[in-house]
């Protein structure tokens, strides 16, 4: 290839690194334009959060809903009859009023700069470093979406998932299974309701559990979670370590404290079970990989340049 061949292609996979090759996204994109940008998101969730630490798993929840329904691009904030918000699968999503505040801030600072969708992708990566987990550098320069339909979220991962059904979901968006491991570990500072998993602590009996589940664990989720409760009740995923970002999550796989049925599999299922193991050995992999898989999953169906638009606020289209 020659020293000026082997030049040009480090400079190629130097430049598809820092951008998110062919997204159109990059790292320091608001540099010139709006140098404060990141510097007041990460204000405005540290606030909110001080006041309810809840906000950071919610937050990262909607970033994970915004972006599995027509890509990365701030839909899942429009409100209004019909839209992504109204669909069941987002009723209990949490955090909006954050995106709005730093939307609100970042528009007297830098009028019409920063989109929604970023702000979004942006507060999730903060909420990791809010809950001890490690912090990423984020490609910016969405652009906000200007359609938002609750019969678009037809795709999400569902707690009743198996393995292979939630491959082919995240494969849809070409995220590997290491992408889901990881992901799917953002678990470790997530909540469930009761109702998505009543089914595995109480059998039509009334009193029998799941028996793969760890059976001394069992009593305290129907405590929790009892039979002909309140479905919406909200119990940690990582239980024990539900507001801290960290491997904790996968060694409760391994003990059968898995609480929903698609986290479960993941440790019965050989593939994802040597995944799983890998980042129970080491927090620093898992961490790492966590990073990478969600600057994957925030390029999904990025729009750029004329294929979107700032919002001027980020629950309505302009």
């Amino acid at each position: 290839m020659g020293l000026v061949g082997s030049l040009f292609s480090f400079i190629v996979f130097l430049s598809c690194f820092i951008a998110v090759c062919g997204q159109g996204t990059r790292i320091g994109f608001y540099s010139t334009t709006c140098p404060e940008a990141e510097t007041i998101v990460r204000t405005t969730v540290t606030s909110h959060f001080g006041s309810d630490p809840k906000i950071a798993p919610g937050l990262l929840r909607m970033h994970f809903h915004d972006c599995f329904v027509q890509g990365c691009d701030g839909s899942v904030l429009i409100s209004g009859p019909n839209t992504e918000r109204t669909a069941g699968a987002n009723f209990n999503l949490r955090g909006f009023e954050v995106i709005d505040d730093a939307k609100t801030q970042l528009e007297a600072a830098c009028p019409g700069v920063v989109s929604c969708a970023d702000i979004l992708t942006l507060a999730a990566r903060d909420s990791v470093a809010l809950t001890k987990g490690q912090s990423w550098q984020v490609p910016t320069g969405r652009r906000d979406g200007r359609v938002s339909l609750a019969t678009n979220v037809n795709n999400l991962p569902s707690p009743s998932d198996s393995v292979d059904v939630q491959q082919r979901k995240f494969a849809a968006f070409r995220l590997n299974t290491r992408d889901l491991v990881a992901l799917v570990g953002g678990h470790t500072i997530g909540t469930a309701a009761c109702g998505f998993f009543t089914n595995r602590i109480f059998n039509t009996t009334g009193n029998r559990a799941d028996p793969t589940m760890d059976q001394t664990f069992v009593p305290e989720l129907q405590r929790l979670c009892p039979l002909n409760g309140d479905a919406s009740t909200r119990v940690d995923l990582d239980f024990g370590s539900g507001n801290t970002f960290d491997t904790s999550f996968f060694n409760n796989l391994s003990r059968g404290r898995g609480i929903l049925q698609s986290d479960h599999v993941l440790w019965t299922n050989p593939t994802t079970r040597a995944i799983v193991q890998e980042f129970m050995a080491s927090r620093d992999n898992f961490n790492a990989q966590f990073a990478r898989s969600m600057v994957k999953m925030s390029n999904i169906g990025v729009r750029t340049g004329a294929n979107g638009e700032i919002r001027r606020v980020c629950s309505a289209v302009n």
